[in-house]
This record gives structure tokens, C-alpha cells and sequence, in this order.
């Protein structure tokens, strides 16, 4: 077990394409550390920077006490499980979680020959060395609960023991970190939950420090004491899931994590009887007074406005009215606005936080539904709500916004979060 601490490293390939830059990261002794986001956001090239198998442009790496940099992935004393699980198909299991604690052992002789012939007391040590290896080999199996598979070779494994004994074989090492490169991705959706559970249960046993790669925001979630959020080979964030969810440091983050994803929508916030109010050009949206307080020097600037899914509520009456009935309101006024309902300061009878939006598709999840919903200005809006709510296809409803947990960001596709604390 050991503190991993990444200074400033970078990976240049030919032509300038940058793959990371400048990341600085320290991952604590013990810690289950997660790095996720896009592909091609540089997390698989920094973990494999971390494991010697990419030579590194600039910067340090340090696992325990030494800098790393130049020393071979073998003697970096880690344990790597890659998505393929790599194991060798003539072998059974034990001998593929036994390879590689063997092979030390052989390398261990070659460097010093004579001395390993000679030495007084040989056989018994190699006994030794046997007699542990083995226990290492039934304590690892013991651990992730395949002691009856030992016997078999991979082609007769599932996709879920293939795993483990690929986890397994760097359980064996006691390595002082493990690294793990999407290793659940060739697994079906019910073994992936359950394997994340098992990968959960293990780190708390073993305590072993561990660095994860996913591109699945929702594995990096369940499983990290902290995620890192990347994006073209830099860390926007790294935080415990729980703030990484509730407090995004800017749209990209909070647009990543999460499922399904925020909704944003771009427009104005305006002064409004001593408060703000945010206004896309179509609707309005009183600011709480929290919000309004906070962003009081945004006012008559451009923002976006972040809501969660689950944010989102049918108002009463929710789905009482038809798309034509809408369209055809709104034939009959002449109004550009939000029907009857909405006053021209913006706010309604509760806060102004109401969205009128078409219902497109509903897909129904068993306890709740994810409500597909458009506005003229957003044709993309999703919202989680309850399965009972009176929602339906092709109608137009009301949903009430809880302003109290938006999010405020500058414009752009990275727009800093303004409305942080």
C-alpha cells in the first residue's frame, strides 16, 4: 500500500497531439480513486503513464517513496487487470494467479545462479517460497469466492468468474497499488452491478490503494472514495461523488455525471421586484432568494440555467391540455408568452418556477418515468418523474422547477459554476 502522487505529468504523442496536460493528482494510501469521462479524455493513457506502459512527456510520478518514471512496469511493484482479463487459456485457474508470483521467483534465481545453487538451505527456502505462493493463491480465491473453480481453465469460466480471476491474480502480487483499465466493460449490465459490488467489498477488505478508469459515470460513482472528471487530457474536477453530483464546478461536469443528464437552458437574468429572474426569451423563472443574493452582479448578463431531472415536477393538472389546444391558444392571442398563467413579471403563483413544455416520449422505468419534454427555445428536456404522475404523450404540461437546487453557470460548454458558494 502506498500514497500515488502524479506532479504535473503530460503524454505528447507525435505531431502535438496533446493526451494529457499537465495533470496533478494525489491519490491517497488506501484510497479507491476513480477516473472517468469521455473517450479520448486522457484517463486510459494516465493510468497506463502510472503503470510504465506509456513513457511519460513531462512530469513526475511517485508510488510509495521513489519517483517512477524510469523504472521498468515490473519493479513498479503495482498490479494492472485490463478489460480483456488476459488470462492464459492453457492454463487453469490457479496456475493463472499463481504465473506471476512463479515467474518473480525464476527471475529472482536467474540474476543470482550459482548463489541459488549453492546457498546452504535452498530447497527448503524454494519449499517456502512454494508453500506461500500457494497460500497467497487459496487466500485470493477464498476472498473472491471461486475455491471451486480452481481447477478449470478460462474457456470453461463466465464472464463474471473470468473476471475475478483476473482480480484475483493481482490480488496474489500484495502489490502497493492496483490499477484497474475499464475492467467491467465486456461484462452484461446485471454482472457489471453485481461485480461493482464485489470490487467495493474487496477494496475495504484488502485496503489496497487503487486507481479505476471508466468511461460509465455511474461506476465511478458507486464505486470511487473520489472521482476525477476528465476532459481533453485535464482534471475539471476531483471530489468525493457525492459533491461531484451536487456541487459541479462547471456545465461540463454537471452536464457528465448524472443520469440522465442536467438540462440546460441559455438565457438572461433580469432585475424583478428586488429579486432576479431568469428569462430564455420565452419564459421566466424566479430566482429563490438565495440565488438571487448570490448572483445579484449577473444581473442583465447571460447565463444557463442547469436542472437536474429529478428536479423537474408535474404541476396539477399537469396534463390537461393538448399540444393543439396549446398551439391554438396561442393562434387566438397572438401571445409569444406562456398561456394565461404567467404573469408579465415572470412570477406565478409559486416563485415563478414553472416550465410549460410539449410532452414528447415517456419511457416508463417501473417506479418512476423519464419525461421527454420540449419548449420552443429547448427542443431537449428530460424529466424523472413519479410512474403515477398524470403525464402523457403528445400533451402539453406544466412542470414545476425546484429553483432551490438549479445551478448557474457562465455560457459556454465549460461555463464556470457561479452559483457555488
Amino acid at each position: 500500500m502506498a500514497e500515488v502522487i502524479l506532479s504535473q505529468i503530460s503524454k505528447v504523442y507525435p505531431g502535438g497531439v496533446k493526451a494529457v496536460d499537465g495533470v496533478d493528482l494525489t491519490i491517497r494510501d488506501t484510497e479507491f480513486i476513480v477516473l472517468v469521462g469521455p473517450s479520448g479524455c486522457g484517463k486510459s493513457t494516465t493510468l497506463r503513464m502510472v503503470a510504465g506502459l506509456e513513457d511519460i512527456s513531462g512530469g513526475t510520478i511517485r508510488i510509495g517513496d521513489r519517483v517512477v518514471n524510469d523504472v521498468a512496469p515490473k519493479d513498479r511493484d503495482i498490479a494492472m487487470v485490463f478489460q480483456n482479463y488476459a488470462l492464459y487459456p492453457h492454463m487453469d485457474v490457479y496456475n493463472n494467479m499463481a504465473f506471476g508470483l512463479k515467474l518473480r521467483r525464476k527471475h529472482a534465481m536467474w540474476d543470482n545462479p550459482v548463489a541459488a545453487m549453492v546457498a546452504p538451505g535452498r530447497r527448503a527456502e524454494a519449499r517456502a517460497e512454494r508453500d506461500e505462493i500457494d497460500r497467497r493463491v487459496r487466500d485470493a480465491a477464498e476472498i473472491l469466492g471461486i475455491t471451486n473453480l480452481l481447477a478449470r481453465r478460462p474457456r470453461q469460466l463466465s464472464g463474471g468468474q473470468r473476471q475475478r480471476v483476473a482480480v484475483g491474480r493481482a490480488i496474489v502480487r500484495q502489490p502497493k497499488a492496483f490499477l484497474f483499465d475499464e475492467p467491467l466493460s465486456n461484462l452484461d449490465a446485471k454482472l457489471r452491478v453485481e461485480m461493482r459490488a464485489e470490487l467495493k467489498r474487496l477494496h475495504r477488505q484488502v485496503r489496497t490503494t487503487t486507481i479505476y478508469v471508466t468511461h460509465d459515470q455511474e461506476e465511478a460513482m458507486t464505486l470511487g472514495d473520489r472521482v476525477v472528471v476528465m476532459k481533453d487530457g485535464r482534471i475539471h474536477q476531483c471530489a468525493t461523488p457525492f459533491e461531484t453530483y451536487e456541487r459541479p464546478v462547471n456545465r461540463f461536469v454537471a452536464g457528465f455525471v448524472g443520469t440522465p443528464p442536467m438540462n440546460f437552458l441559455e438565457g438572461r437574468l433580469l432585475p424583478a421586484g428586488g429579486g432576479l429572474t431568469f428569462d430564455d426569451g420565452e419564459q421566466k423563472l424566479a430566482l429563490c432568494a438565495r440565488h438571487a443574493a448570490k448572483l445579484a452582479a449577473y444581473a442583465d448578463k447571460s447565463v444557463v440555467i442547469g436542472i437536474r431531472p429529478e428536479f423537474l415536477h408535474p404541476a396539477d393538472g399537469a396534463a390537461s391540455t393538448t399540444a393543439a389546444d396549446i398551439a391554438g391558444h396561442r393562434l387566438e392571442t397572438g401571445a409569444t408568452e406562456m398561456l394565461s398563467h404567467r404573469l408579465e413579471t415572470g412570477a406565478t403563483a409559486t416563485h415563478g418556477a414553472y416550465l410549460q413544455v410539449n410532452i414528447g416520449v415517456v419511457e416508463p422505468l417501473g417506479d418512476r418515468m423519464d419525461v421527454m419534454a420540449s419548449t420552443p427555445r429547448h427542443p431537449h428536456l428530460v424529466a424523472r418523474v413519479d410512474s403515477r404522475s398524470p403525464v402523457r404523450e403528445g400533451t402539453a404540461a406544466r412542470l414545476r422547477v425546484d429553483m432551490d437546487r438549479v445551478h448557474f453557470f457562465e455560457p459556454g460548454p465549460d461555463g464556470r459554476n457561479i452559483s457555488l458558494d
